[in-house]
């Protein structure tokens, strides 16, 4: 196994199969792996290898697929590597712009069937959590599958498990959480997450040129409505509150 240097934090580049290359940064702090790992991810696509297929991001690991036909295993762990090594000559670390969002949330039994069972194991009342969700302060951290939000940052006096059993159609807009994550549903499917509210936003659009107004490292907080005060809402897609300049 090799490690490379990415300012002070070790990152490991490993081959994955034939066909892909696993990064993971070996670190101690839970927070110093996701935040080493954002990094490299936008170096890495700042300087996108030829032949490489897709990034596949985790909240602690990056999944660099390519295809074989047209680069080897060789030249994509040299790249992935040196990209960890080195940052270019003349590059300095110009942080994204963070975005802050305020999302109307309805938590009641309909929008989050979950809710009651979560207060239950994490042993408060359900208004306590939809309290403690609302005084949370979420990070992004990666766009997982549809581009759905995948956030860190809930204050629970536990993480919260996941369902024994999944729910096999969540609607569009459900607000879930599982350890001490947040993830927004895009669009209708499966989920093991626990459902505990949904807002009336849209979060993703492939019609727009945009299909998403955040990214990695903007904020959330998530405002509780009523299912009276959301219908009034103009809810369409999700803008930021606070737009950096």
């Amino acid at each position: 196994m090799t490690t490379a240097q990415l300012a002070t934090v070790a990152v490991t580049v490993e081959p994955f199969g034939d066909s892909a290359v696993m990064v993971t940064v070996p670190h101690a702090d839970q927070a110093i792996r996701r935040a080493a790992i954002i990094t490299f991810r936008d170096r890495f696509l700042a300087y996108r290898p030829h032949g490489v297929l897709d990034v596949a991001s985790g909240l602690e690991s990056l999944l660099i697929e390519f295809d074989p036909l047209e680069t080897a295993l060789p030249h994509v762990v040299y790249a992935a590597r040196l990209l960890a090594e080195r940052m270019p000559a003349g590059e300095r670390a110009r942080p994204r712009p963070v975005r802050r969002f305020a999302i109307p949330v309805v938590f009641d039994e309909e929008a989050g069937p979950d809710l009651a069972s979560v207060a239950e194991e994490v042993g408060l009342a359900p208004a306590e959590v939809v309290e403690a969700i609302a005084e949370s302060t979420f990070t992004i951290s990666l766009l997982g599958a549809a581009m759905a939000p995948m956030m860190d940052g809930l204050r629970v006096p536990r993480p919260v498990r996941r369902r024994a059993e999944p729910r096999t159609d969540v609607a569009p807009g459900a607000i879930m959480i599982a350890g001490t994550n947040a993830i927004i549903q895009p669009f209708p499917g499966p989920t093991g997450w626990r459902v505990v509210g949904r807002t009336p936003h849209t979060v993703v659009d492939i019609s727009r040129p945009d299909p998403v107004s955040f990214g990695t490292g903007d904020l959330v907080r998530f405002v509780p409505v009523t299912r009276d005060e959301a219908a009034a809402l103009d809810a369409g897609f999700l803008l930021p509150t606070e737009v950096p300049v």
